[in-house]
C-alpha cells in the first residue's frame, strides 16, 4: 500500500510539472503560454516587409474573442481623441498601408503590473518601416491580458505614438 501511495504521488508530481511546463504554440508558432511570447507575438504579428502579407487570422489566434483596440489621434482643434474598433475593423483600415510601406515594430521597454489573471503591460515602442531603417514613431502600447490557467489571451489594447500618419482615419475618432 505504501509504494502504491508513493508511486501515485510521483505520477501526480509528474503529471503537474507537465501540466505547468506545457507550452501552448498557435498554429503560426506564436508561444502565448508566457507573457514574454505573447508579447513577442504581438509586435511580430504587424511586422512586415515591404509588400508582404499581415495575416489577420494570426493576430485573432492572440486575442480574446471580441477584443476591441484604439488609437489616440490629434483632431483638427487639436485636442487628443481615441478611436475604438474592433480587431478586424484596425486590420482591414490599417494592413494595406502596412503592407504598401512595410512595417517593422520592437518593443524597447516594458512595465508589467498583475493582479491575479489579469496583467497590464505598458510596452514603449519604436517603428520603421524595414529593419535599420529611420525611426518613423515612437510610442507606448496599453495592454490588457488574461492568463485563464494554460495561456496568456490579448483583451485589447491602446496605443499613443507620435506618426502623423495613423492608419486609423479621423471618421474613426470618438
Amino acid at each position: 500500500m505504501r509504494k502504491l501511495s508513493l508511486l501515485l504521488i510521483v505520477l501526480l508530481t509528474i503529471a503537474i510539472s507537465y501540466k505547468t511546463s506545457a507550452q501552448i504554440i498557435t498554429k503560426y508558432g506564436d508561444n502565448v503560454s508566457t507573457l514574454d511570447g505573447i508579447m513577442k507575438a504581438y509586435y511580430d504579428v504587424v511586422t512586415v516587409k515591404k509588400g508582404g502579407k499581415v495575416y489577420f487570422e494570426r493576430d485573432s489566434l492572440l486575442h480574446w474573442p471580441e477584443a476591441r483596440v484604439g488609437a489616440v489621434n490629434i483632431s483638427k482643434n487639436g485636442k487628443p481623441k481615441l478611436s475604438y474598433i474592433s480587431l478586424k475593423e484596425f486590420h482591414r483600415l490599417s494592413d494595406a498601408m502596412l503592407e504598401k510601406d512595410g512595417f517593422d515594430e520592437h518593443e524597447i521597454s516594458r512595465k508589467t503590473e498583475k493582479f491575479g489573471a489579469i496583467y497590464h503591460v505598458w510596452s514603449t515602442y519604436e517603428s520603421r518601416n524595414e529593419p535599420g531603417g529611420p525611426i518613423i514613431e515612437r510610442g507606448i502600447n496599453s495592454i490588457e491580458l488574461f492568463n485563464d490557467g494554460t495561456r496568456f489571451w490579448i483583451l485589447g489594447w491602446f496605443y499613443d505614438g507620435e506618426r502623423k500618419d495613423n492608419p486609423i482615419p479621423a471618421e474613426y475618432l470618438h
